[in-house]
């Protein structure tokens, strides 16, 4: 069984083993029994219907409400998803925080003490080390700055609006009234919710950044694997973007620089060329630049091994990885195979001769949802009220992030944009060294308060880089007082720490920013709100009503003096490695109306090589876009036309690159074993499909797996392979006892979730490069019991074909008729907090699944999976959607999971079945459309 999926509760699987609807009424009845029956033995007490029910919200009639001006009017329909109308800017958001609360409070309440690192308040002791990493980085004193300094005065008053909504509803309310959660923590402890505040809003947006924060992982991991790899490995591993082959965002944009206009070359660049990124970094991550002062490369990581400092800065980083695997799931799974889709298509190309524009953003699978579905319109768009916009929100945060108004539409992709840097800082006493002087930390201290124990007391220290998030371990301050660098670094001193520079720890207008868009009219609307949107940097595509389309990039984006690229971390004591300023905002990348009529964005580079500054080194390798391209260049071609169902059945390929690539390969492979060759048989006339029913998908996607484990997992240091997988290995920076081969045992360290060879498009690339040299070092693994070893390629991949049918026969049985992709890649929908580590018939109620998915890595439905952990999805598209210009009502939206937040209630999940069969729900926009969908309506009176 894959890692991710056995750790599953009995619970979620008895709860929903098909994902299919059961009678709600009936369900209710035996949940409550077995509550009665579970609840009465472990407790002493028993959840009634009533208990169940006790949170769910009131959505008729009418309730009154103090502090607004007028009456609003709460449209539900029958997905519960609500569409609110009001006479003011004020009356909506504070409806919008009502409403969101009303469905949702217990998640809003949670991510506010997960940003502001307060979780040990709600949950106890086990959350402290979470708790102190959070509160290092600092979100929400950045929110408060943000809110206080830098967002406008109408900003601020739609976030106390949405504020005083918020707390109207917890007014007079017992945890046991708000959500079913509450009711189990009341067996725990006895906390209560408190008042809902505008920076509680504002910090949320530090969570999103941090998940899309760009190439962190990628620094982190290419220092750890200079402990085994040299730079010319390292390089292979990281290969630069295929620019030949998968295209930029930008072809035929540019960027306004006084008199002049960049034009992106679009596919020029042979695919080999020197820079993943663009402009001054060489792409590689190979080692060179910052990395080799910090003993970063292989002649310093050995030396270190030499001198017995056991892994020096690596046990460094090591540890940051650690505390980055225990933080909570809702801050997200930072992958290499993680992104998001969006794209736009010209009335030039489509049925209605009006704009299409989808988006799909990939995220951590979440329950509830991480996105809120709502309408907020004005009954009349005026200067006292001017917002008529539907679309995809966070509850907790008024406002619309992604979906459309009345004049345009836009999505979201993550540019990938590098905003976070590492340093190694020198320490000397109570200070830093920074060029030839000690400077003193700024410093405070942090209380963390904790539900049924004593509190804790932590300090925070930051450098002009940033905050030392190497205090939040023990182990890495000691690891830190002996850190193995070269000897162009300083001495020791008191040791080595591990700084943060990122750009969302400076206070920003992004909350503005999502204001201002909604209230867009047109192009230059758009593109003058889009300035404002500094962190997290994204990709943002955009059609109206009038025939436009286009794309633009915003953020605040380091810029670095020549000799650093951001690819690995830098000497923190070297003033030539900080940033030297930002990119200006007319410098920044967009497109406007491009005369191929579509744009298409899904995390691959944005520009190509003649772009004047380093955006990344880390760019995803365009298997998506590219096949995302394909498909619409396929439907326009001798002039067909696209529909709003084919945008939908786009969003739903599941066509895989490196199959294409391999099985031609591995068809001509000659298998001996005849179990073996019967499974080969699958791949012969497969069409790449990864369908959940297929079988040659699952034995395909197992004899990849096997290729990665052969040739790179099994070659990878212990720091990045899973948790748990043990190898006997020649000894690198390793302690332990050597078998009579001099070899020790080393075992993995990572979440399977996030360990290497994850199985994304940059490993899609990296066996690509290979192919031709059917001799490299890559295709060579030993010999295990009685599977053979392999010295070149195509021995390689016939031991991956054996392995992959004994490993699908001992996963799915001997007989390969009953073999299905679904039965390996399924989707567990687990509630966030007390699903995880709550009681088991607490997880029982809370958690959902498994659904059995199609899709797959890097494919457009890209469900994500990692190689290294197993086939459970670990991402997934977190909703879809289809916005149709020529008539709005006729686009098209989903949601991962439903608009409640509450465990049974019907809202709960409905919409997760239809997303898992790749179906989309009717979006109302128009008053009539809504009226026409209404099943509820509540009055929220003054």
């Amino acid at each position: 069984m894959p890692t991710d999926t056995t750790a599953a509760s009995t619970g979620q699987q008895a709860a929903g083993t098909s994902g299919r609807k059961k009678g709600r009424k009936g369900r209710l009845i035996v949940l409550v029994l077995v509550l009665a029956l579970i609840g009465g033995v472990a407790y002493g007490a028993y959840w009634s219907v009533s208990t169940v029910r006790a949170s769910f919200p009131q959505t008729k009639g009418s309730i009154t409400l103090e502090g607004l001006s007028g009456p609003v009017d709460v449209r539900r329909d029958g997905y519960g998803i609500p569409q609110i109308y009001a006479s003011s800017d004020e009356d909506l958001f504070m409806a919008q925080g009502y409403v969101q609360a009303q469905d949702r409070f217990y998640e809003m309440d949670v991510r506010r003490h997960m940003t502001s690192g307060r979780l040990s308040e709600m949950f106890g002791a086990g959350q402290v080390d979470n708790d102190a990493f959070l509160r290092t980085l600092g979100w929400d004193r950045v929110a408060k700055q943000e809110y206080e300094e830098k967002l406008s005065p109408a900003t601020k008053k739609y976030l106390q609006a949405y504020a005083k909504g918020v707390n109207a509803y917890l007014e007079g309310k017992e945890g046991k009234d708000i959500s079913l959660e509450y009711a189990a923590l009341g067996f725990e402890n006895d906390y209560a919710p408190g008042a809902w505040t505008p920076v509680d809003s504002v910090a949320w947006l530090k969570a999103m950044a941090w998940d899309l924060r760009g190439n962190m992982q990628d620094e982190i991991d290419r220092a750890l694997l200079t402990s085994r790899l040299g730079p010319k490995q390292i390089a292979d591993l990281y290969p630069s973007y295929p620019y030949s082959r998968n295209k930029p965002v930008v072809q035929e944009g540019g960027y306004d620089e006084g008199s002049g206009t960049f034009e992106a070359a679009g596919g020029s660049g042979d695919g080999d060329g020197d820079a993943s990124g663009s402009g001054s970094g060489d792409g590689t991550g190979s080692g060179e630049g910052a990395g080799s002062e910090l003993g970063g490369g292989s002649e310093g990581s050995t030396e270190a091994g030499a001198e017995g400092d056991a892994s020096g800065f690596e046990s460094q980083l090591t540890g940051l990885q650690r505390v980055l695997e225990d933080l909570p799931t809702a801050v997200g799974v930072n992958g290499d195979g993680i992104g998001s889709n969006s794209w736009v298509v010209s009335g030039d190309h489509t049925v209605s001769g009006k704009p299409l524009l989808a988006n799909d953003p990939h995220l951590s699978a979440s329950l509830p949802s991480v996105w809120y579905q709502m309408g907020l319109h004005c009954r009349s768009v005026s200067d006292n009220c001017r917002y008529d916009v539907t679309g995809y929100t966070f509850a907790g945060m008024p406002g619309v992030i992604i979906g459309h108004n009345q004049d345009i539409a836009w999505g979201l992709t993550n540019s990938g944009v590098d905003v976070t840097d590492l340093y190694l800082e020198k320490i000397t006493g109570d200070g830093y060294q920074y060029g030839d002087k000690v400077v003193p930390f700024e410093t405070r201290e942090e209380t963390i308060k904790v539900a049924g124990g004593a509190s804790r007391k932590i300090v925070v220290r930051e450098t002009n880089n940033g905050p030392l998030l190497s205090d939040r371990s023990d182990d890495l301050v000691k690891t830190g007082k002996k850190a193995a660098v070269d000897s162009a670094a300083p001495d020791r001193g008191d040791g080595y720490a591990v700084a943060l520079r990122w750009t969302a720890l400076d206070p920003g207008r992004t909350m503005d920013a999502v204001f201002a868009i909604n209230r867009a009219k047109d192009w230059d609307d758009f593109r003058e709100a889009a300035e404002l949107f500094e962190v997290p940097s994204q990709n943002l595509v955009y059609a109206d009503t009038e025939d436009h389309i286009g794309y633009t990039l915003p953020g605040k984006i380091p810029t670095r003096a020549e000799k650093h690229d951001g690819s690995v971390p830098a000497p923190g004591w070297d003033p030539d490695y900080e940033w030297t300023g930002w990119v200006d905002q007319d410098e920044l990348p967009y497109e406007f109306d491009p005369e191929r009529g579509y744009i298409v964005t899904a995390n691959q580079a944005v520009v190509d090589e003649d772009y004047p500054y380093t955006l990344t080194t880390d760019w995803g390798y365009g298997a998506r876009s590219q096949r995302i391209n394909d498909l619409i260049q396929s439907k326009i071609k001798d002039g067909g036309k696209i529909s709003t169902d084919d945008m939908r059945q786009m969003q739903l390929d599941n066509s895989s690159a490196i199959a294409k690539l391999l099985v031609p390969e591995l068809l001509k492979i000659d298998v001996d074993d005849p179990h073996v060759r019967e499974a080969q048989k699958l791949l012969e006339g497969w069409d790449y499909t990864q369908d959940a029913d297929s079988a040659a998908a699952a034995y395909f996607n197992s004899v990849w797996r096997n290729i990665l484990k052969l040739s790179f997992g099994h070659k990878l240091p212990k720091e990045l392979r899973v948790k748990g997988q043990c190898l006997w290995v020649e000894p690198v920076n390793t302690t332990g006892p050597a078998d009579e081969a001099g070899k020790v045992r080393e075992c993995g360290q990572r979440s399977a979730s996030q360990a290497q060879p994850d199985g994304g498009d940059r490993w899609f690339e990296v066996v690509r490069r290979l192919m031709a040299d059917e001799d490299s070092e890559w295709w060579t693994t030993p010999k295990r019991g009685t599977r053979p070893g392999a010295e070149n390629r195509d021995e390689l991949f016939k031991r991956a074909l054996i392995d992959a049918r004994w490993e699908l026969t001992a996963k799915l049985g001997k007989d390969i008729d009953s073999w299905s992709w679904g039965r390996l890649h399924r989707l567990f929908l687990d509630n966030q907090t007390l699903g995880s580590d709550g009681p088991g018939f607490v997880k029982y109620v809370l958690n959902r699944g498994p659904w059995k998915l199609g899709g797959g890595e890097a494919t457009v439905n890209a469900t994500g999976w990692n190689a290294s952990g197993g086939y459970g999805v670990v991402w997934v598209p977190s909703m879809r959607m289809v916005v149709n210009l020529d008539d709005l009502d006729k686009s098209r939206w989903i949601n991962l999971t439903g608009a409640s937040g509450h465990a049974y209630n019907a809202h709960y999940v409905d919409q997760t079945d239809k997303w898992a069969e790749g179906e989309l729900l009717e979006w109302a926009y128009s008053e009539k459309a809504v009226e026409d969908s209404t099943t509820d309506t509540l009055v929220l009176k003054p």
